[in-house]
């Protein structure tokens, strides 16, 4: 699947990527602590591109390859110890700033 070229997502439209309720988003977002969606002052959920990347991992895992939810869990847990290192302070302040734009937009 292919994640729209934005920083945040409603779980509307990441259930519509995932191909998913948003009640199972929410499950997997409490099942799996990777997952965790910035909130708007209106108390919706915002979720990053990072977010979604995870999600589409996580539903991998437990509808591909028919893992259980705690093995999905150990299955992440092993595979983000090899992660490679994060962007440098200038990049992150860049993302931060474009999605806090994002945010602005909409709310506004």
């Amino acid at each position: 699947m292919v994640i729209p070229d934005k920083n945040y997502f409603r779980i509307g439209e990441v259930g519509r990527i995932l191909g998913v309720e948003p009640y199972v988003v929410r499950y997997w977002e409490s099942e799996f602590k990777t997952v965790r969606p910035v909130r708007t002052r209106s108390d919706q959920r915002l979720y990053r591109r990072k977010d979604v990347e995870q999600l589409l991992e996580i539903k991998a895992l437990l509808y591909e390859e028919m893992f259980t939810i705690a093995g999905a869990r150990k299955r992440l847990a092993s595979s983000n110890k090899g992660e490679e290192p994060s962007p440098s302070a200038n990049g992150r302040l860049a993302d931060i700033k474009k999605g806090l734009k994002e945010i602005r937009e909409i709310i506004s």
